[in-house]
């Protein structure tokens, strides 16, 4: 069976949800249709399952007093702290958001999956056409128009997985993945999902992402009263001016954290009155590093380092630390595990708590910067406990990129100045240094600003060989997308520039049984059931073996696998006596 949308340009017209009535109907279900080969997520007794929420913070680093940084209190962060565990060494593999939302909705590094250039096309959601996906994607160089990232057949969000062992999904509300998600993935995402919406007694796995602390509060709240005091003594890195104007921003970031401490005890009440604190295994954590010039989009500690605190129930193991390597791409198998789920393996990432856990730490950790926005400056880095390789390809341009974005900050403005001037110090120059060397080293535990380079020093060159090798592996491995020519490798994706279409479903019934396929390999079938006569309250549920259907009702069906064009809608209409 061929699917019209596969032959449809790359200015396709977004399927119309509206003729499909998807967004129009008060009764919905979402199933999942996994490929032959999936046995993950069965279903267990509600009992056995613990939820789980992740509180997520953006664009911070370890700025708060329970990793080390004393300029402002907050209560609720260091409460989580002293009842949870905090974990010194986890790391994103993306220092900005999309790509790094891909590896954690994935479990995958971005450039194994082609997600790694921010952005590959702003904000694929449902609810936008892809007119409206073009507009908003006018940061995109020239001959590359919005697409979405596309993972090995088979590859789910990891909230497919939950569903279909029963838990209630939600996000609120950013997605951000570098592709539109599956129906399959939520039960609700929006600026409202909540758990308190599940059934009673539903497990439930919610995901709070946290804005306030974003990089782009620091100039758009400049007006705004700060949450903390306006004389506030706050430390300057080396490589940032240390002027009233700088301090202001740096003010701001610390007043924008205080606020998100506050977001984040407001979850915690509603835990504690809900009675789920202690049936909760909570999560926070922040999205990559901090939002100050360095920080955001560097491949420097500042960009890939992040702070993240667990707390079990009834305060288990309150007050640890922990301290071995971990990465974004280990948060889903993670969650799975503590949801009694064994993870698929071809996640990249591997649990490192519950009963299917393999990770006790490794020995490397891998990151990657590509495209941000129109500017191109390929590099990689490789980090153990103590040393950080970063390897750069395009050596003959500056180690600054500019970032129009970044730009309208005002301590970023203050550093154009003061360079203009030729007043920079030598750790604030080596950022706008005109060119770059084919790889820096850096001792993270003696130097962790990195401004001391011990790529020249003849007694690291072991090390330096042990991590070249090691990175290499690692691109090897991944078969690195992000060393393609972005042109080229969407061709390879996109033949024609055309994005590839989920086949249509197809159904066979016995009696009252449904049975679903999809001649697509890997995809995900969300179905819907519209209530006959009596119209009732429809729980979500997840394909994976056929299913009772009152044949009064109306049946729709649609298929979707990750990065390609969803299918048209299936309907089967109740039939008539």
């Amino acid at each position: 069976m061929t699917n019209k949308n596969s032959n449809t340009p790359w200015l396709y017209n977004f399927i119309n949800w509206g003729k499909s009535g998807l967004y129009f109907l008060p009764f919905v279900i979402l199933v999942s249709c996994v490929d032959k080969s999936d046995q993950h997520g069965t279903h267990l007794e509600k009992k056995e399952h613990l939820n789980v929420v992740w509180i997520v913070a953006e664009d911070l680093s370890g700025s708060v007093p329970s990793f080390g940084d004393s300029t402002i209190v907050t209560p609720h962060l260091s409460r989580l702290a002293k009842e949870g565990v905090c974990f010194d060494n986890f790391f994103t593999p993306s220092p900005v958001c999309a790509p790094a939302r891909s590896a954690i909705i994935t479990g995958m590094y971005p450039t194994r999956i082609g997600t790694s250039h921010m952005r590959t096309g702003s904000w694929f959601r449902y609810d936008l056409t892809y007119k409206e996906v073009l507009e908003r994607s006018k940061h995109l160089p020239e001959g590359i128009v919005p697409y979405e990232g596309l993972p090995a057949p088979g590859v789910k969000m990891m909230s497919e997985y939950l569903r279909k062992a029963g838990y209630y999904c939600t996000n609120n509300s950013k997605e951000d993945y570098q592709f539109r998600s599956t129906l399959t993935a939520w039960d609700e995402s929006s600026e409202t999902a909540h758990w308190r919406n599940r059934e009673e007694g539903q497990p439930f796995f919610s995901v709070f992402n946290l804005f306030v602390t974003h990089e782009s509060r620091i100039w758009a709240k400049a007006g705004d009263s700060l949450w903390v005091a306006n004389d506030l003594d706050v430390p300057v890195p080396p490589y940032l001016p240390d002027t009233e104007i700088a301090k202001k921003d740096i003010r701001r970031m610390y007043s924008n954290i205080k606020e998100m401490d506050a977001q984040v005890g407001k979850i915690l009440k509603e835990l504690e009155a809900d009675g789920l604190l202690e049936k909760t295994v909570i999560f926070w954590y922040t999205d990559h590093g901090g939002p100050l010039p360095r920080q955001k989009r560097s491949l420097h500690d500042t960009g890939i380092k992040v702070p993240m605190i667990v707390r079990f129930p009834n305060k288990e193991k309150a007050g640890e630390r922990e301290d071995k390597l971990l990465s974004f791409i280990d948060l889903a198998p993670t969650v799975m595990s503590l949801a009694n789920i064994k993870p698929p393996g071809y996640m990249d990432g591997k649990a490192f708590l519950g009963p299917h856990k393999q990770n006790n730490g490794r020995d490397y950790i891998f990151a990657a910067a590509d495209r941000f926005d129109q500017g191109y400056d390929t590099k990689r880095a490789i980090r153990d406990e103590r040393y950080k390789l970063i390897r750069y390809y395009q050596t003959e341009k500056s180690m600054y990129l500019p970032v129009k974005y970044r730009d309208q900050m005002p301590i970023m403005q203050e550093l154009h100045r003061i360079r203009e001037e030729g007043t920079l110090t030598a750790e604030q120059a080596l950022w706008f240094r005109e060119n770059k060397p084919a790889f820096e080293l850096f001792d993270v535990k003696n130097d962790p600003h990195e401004v001391n380079d011990l790529a020249g020093n003849e007694a690291f060159a072991a090390k330096i060989n042990e991590l070249n090798n090691a990175l290499d592996g690692w691109i090897k491995d991944t078969k690195d997308r992000g060393l393609l020519n972005e042109f080229e490798y969407l061709n390879t994706i996109w033949p024609g520039l055309r994005q590839p279409g989920t086949e249509m479903p197809s159904i066979s019934m016995n009696n009252s049984k449904v049975k679903v396929e999809c001649e697509t390999e890997g995809a995900s079938i969300a179905y819907l059931v519209v209530p006959g006569k009596t119209p009732k309250r429809v729980a979500w549920n997840v394909y994976h073996q056929p299913f009772n259907y009152d044949q009064k009702d109306t049946l729709k069906i649609i298929a979707h696998r990750i990065g390609y064009l969803p299918s048209d809608t299936l309907v089967v209409k109740p039939k008539i006596d």
